[in-house]
């Protein structure tokens, strides 16, 4: 990672546009050469997934498969698979500053569809797909497993009304394949568009300086691709059910503690192979992004094991998990990574010694370091270390103000004497100033805490479902002195892009 540098976190599902939802196209494009402008490094965004029941990123039909809600028409529409007249006469939703998942999803498959039939009724298409199903080699069980799922309605795997094709059957996956051979070429299609669009993004964001750091979610969804086709990497029941499942335990946050839902991976399983899963799921993560923030990063020491059947995390335990040994695998096979470890949460020495063992950067919570006034927590800016990535706070925290709004008047009082904020001026500006001024090699701010939004912006509140992951910035949100005040304290800070600086 570059010292001295700085990004900004802005799920691609946020960015403003007319389709109801942040997608690839001119916005993205703006936002880059807003990065640019300000001297930044750094683009970090949400996992690229697929989203499923609740709209959440860390919830997927695939650990690979792109969401395809972020295709862009306007370039669909450049690249002579569509015209404006098949979507200008639509609207996507009456609230430009929120997602509605349930009326994009409706909307936009008709669209995509017609897409579709053009890029297949011609040659160029045809040959490039072709091409596109030789280097994507989990193209067709994910387009398979789409297409099988539609035609139940859409139920989870395990529900499925043929407990045959469930359990892969060759016979009945045949018949099937046969039946519905339209609708899988229609997802490996819309799975192309995504992989040449956000492609394309990319190069462009990197030849003008800005890295991608992604995001990898530490579990898949036990209704995945991954939990059809590879049933002997996770602890299932002969119906292909999670034996168990992740999640955190009680804390000082939730009695109840958190219950994911993700089936827990047979570790043992894993190992035999030398981890070659994880192998190829991290080589294809950087395929697509320049650095990689793994999520979770404590359920490699040790990860809650709940019972399969269980309503709330409390009667979970413990369990080892698979330790260095995974990230030598990963190393002897890719070479040294750029990895970002997510090591927030309950951290103990296990996950501590795995941390070091690794040599990944660890993330640092500003918010997080004000809860003790007496200037002992670990995510206070005096007891962090050059080799750290530090946010005021994440996709899963509150925006600095509503976080303000929530803390008593002492927390606040300390708060506002550490990082010396001035009279009159914003919390959020003044908690980023000290965000920025820490000795953290990699500083990332939330784009909401950039435009100083109200806590109704946050992005995700961890546990629920519903009403999450819906934020979207406004085109006229981002003004020159949201701007200027980030190019200054970049450079304040020492942490401008010297990428452009030779490049100027």
């Amino acid at each position: 990672m570059e010292k001295r540098a700085s990004g900004v976190l802005m799920h691609i599902t946020s960015l403003p546009g007319q389709f109801g939802v942040g997608t690839f196209g001119k916005s993205a494009y703006d936002f880059v050469d807003f990065l640019v402008e300000t001297d930044q490094s750094y683009w970090q965004i949400l996992p690229l997934t697929t989203t499923s029941y609740g709209d959440s990123p860390y919830q997927s039909f695939s650990a690979v498969a792109g969401n395809t809600h972020l295709i862009d028409f306007d370039l669909l529409v450049k690249a002579g698979y569509l015209k404006k007249s098949d979507f200008d006469y639509l609207t996507f939703g009456d609230n430009p500053e929120a997602v509605d998942y349930a009326l994009i999803y409706e909307r936009r498959r008709p669209i995509l569809e017609k897409a579709v039939a053009n890029f297949l009724a011609s040659a160029e298409g045809k040959k490039a797909l072709a091409k596109f199903e030789k280097e994507a080699d989990w193209l067709t069980d994910f387009a398979e497993f789409m297409a099988f799922k539609e035609h139940f309605d859409n139920k989870a795997l395990q529900d499925w009304d043929d407990k045959a094709l469930i359990n892969r059957d060759s016979k009945v996956l045949a018949a099937y394949r046969k039946e519905l051979k339209d609708v899988i070429a229609y997802h490996k299609v819309t799975q192309y568009f995504f992989f040449d669009q956000w492609l394309a993004l990319k190069d462009y964001a990197n030849a003008h300086g800005i890295e991608i750091i992604g995001d990898m979610p530490i579990y898949v969804s036990a209704d995945s691709v991954e939990v059809w086709t590879m049933p002997e990497l996770f602890k299932l029941d002969a119906a292909k059910k999670p034996k168990f499942i992740a999640g955190c335990p009680p804390d000082g946050f939730s009695e109840d503690g958190q219950l994911w839902g993700n089936p827990i991976y047979d570790w043992k399983a894993h190992a035999a192979s030398n981890f070659a899963w994880w192998v190829y799921r991290i080589r294809e993560g950087f395929k697509i992004y320049d650095l990689l923030r793994i999520d979770h990063f404590k359920g490699f020491s040790d990860f809650w094991e709940i019972p399969g059947g269980d309503d709330t995390a409390k009667n979970g335990k413990w369990q080892p998990g698979p330790g260095k040994a995974l990230f030598d695998a990963v190393k002897a096979e890719l070479g040294e990574l750029p990895i970002i470890a997510e090591n927030l949460g309950y951290i103990d020495e296990k996950a501590e010694q795995l941390l070091a063992d690794t040599a990944f950067p660890g993330m640092k919570i500003l918010e997080f370091g004000f809860y003790d006034t007496e200037g002992k927590s670990i995510d206070i800016p005096h007891n962090y270390i050059a080799d750290s990535v530090a946010y005021a706070g994440t996709h899963d925290n509150e925006v600095i103000n509503g976080w303000y709004e929530n803390l008593t008047e002492e927390q606040q009082a300390f708060a506002n004497a550490y990082i010396r904020r001035q009279e009159n001026e914003p919390i959020s500006e003044a908690m980023l100033r000290a965000l920025f001024a820490s000795v953290s090699d990699v500083t990332i701010v939330c784009m909401q805490d950039l435009l100083d939004k109200p806590a109704e912006t946050r992005m995700n509140m961890p546990n629920t479902v519903g009403g999450n992951w819906q934020w979207r910035m406004l085109s006229t949100d981002l003004t020159a002195d949201r701007k200027a005040f980030l190019k200054e304290i970049t450079s304040l800070y020492a942490r401008k892009n010297t990428f452009k600086a030779q490049d100027k």
